[in-house]
């Protein structure tokens, strides 16, 4: 197993880490229903009670910070890890749901403004993970949600920051999880959660994928669940993989596991001045940790 560095620990939750400038981190707290910070001295604080499901997290070009919220899940426990589903029944849709969305949040002033809920006149399901471009706009993920004899199929998603347009890029999808970019921009990678599958899709312009959803190549099929993912600056796409930790998968779909002592490890990000630090959300025990990288993680667009 890795060693880690206790950066935070009894969050509830947390997934979508954003490493700052100052040294903080930025988080979602999924069962807290929360956008938090972590300060540089350890110290916890919500920055905005946002309800539903606050799911993924990442820096606008504005400044603020852009989150999916999958609208809420049920919840259990066993052998202290929580977990975001009712076990007895496999769902994870909560009573009276009614769908997710993606929203703003002002970081000076905790204010709130929701963007989207629905696209093309279809209700966003459980919005879950987001990355932006160079052009400004972003890539977002919609796992779709659970139910005890059902499940809905998921999507590729990109709009616009100031909430004017969102387009459907890749459906049906089968638990689209991560999103990230390859280095020069040119690819769009999504984790398929359901199938442990890694896809990728080159694109043809914002919004715009080579072939729709089934002109995904498949770079890397594992053995466990995949979750959120990160790229780094070589083109090496590090993607939380429950139970096994990070899987490690090359450019040319060779990967191997570094081991994290929580089996629902979801989601890394880099920082650093050499982007050689780890940040990882430990989800099942509601931990966020560091660890030494021994490459450089990229650097994000507006981050």
């Amino acid at each position: 197993m890795t060693e880690v560095r206790e950066l935070a620990t009894g969050l509830q939750f947390p997934e979508g880490p954003v490493a700052m400038a100052d040294g903080s981190v930025v988080l979602v707290e999924i069962k807290r229903g929360a956008l938090t910070r972590v300060g540089a001295d350890g110290d916890v604080d919500v920055i905005a009670h946002l309800g539903g499901g606050p799911n993924g997290a990442a820096i606008g070009p504005d400044g603020a910070v852009y989150v999916c919220n999958d609208g809420g899940f049920l919840w259990s426990e066993r052998g202290g890890v929580t977990i975001p589903m009712d076990l007895e029944t496999g769902s994870n849709e909560p009573p009276n749901f009614e769908g997710g969305w993606i929203e703003r949040v002002d970081l000076d002033s905790g204010a709130v403004t929701r963007l989207y809920s629905e696209c093309d006149g279809h209700r966003l399901r459980s919005p879950n993970d987001i990355v932006f471009d160079a052009a400004g706009g972003f890539w977002f993920t919609d796992l779709g949600k659970q139910r005890a004899r059902d499940v809905d199929r998921g999507g590729l998603y990109y709009a616009q920051p100031d909430g004017s347009s969102i387009v459907e890029a890749a459906y049906p999808l089968w638990g689209a999880n991560g999103v990230g970019l390859s280095p020069d921009g040119g690819r769009v990678y999504v984790a398929e959660s359901f199938t442990g599958k890694l896809l990728a899709w080159d694109i043809d312009g914002p919004g715009q994928v080579r072939g729709g959803a089934r002109g995904a190549s498949v770079v890397a099929c594992s053995k466990g669940h995949f979750d959120s993912l990160a790229v780094e600056a070589d083109g090496h796409i590090v993607v939380a993989a429950l139970p096994h930790g990070l899987c490690v998968v090359s450019p040319d779909g060779a990967y191997e596991y570094v081991g994290m002592p929580d089996p629902l490890t979801t989601n890394v990000c880099f920082t650093g001045d050499d982007m050689r630090t780890a940040l990882v959300t430990l989800s099942g025990y509601g931990r966020l940790v560091a660890l030494d990288w021994p490459r450089p993680g990229l650097r994000l667009e507006h981050a």
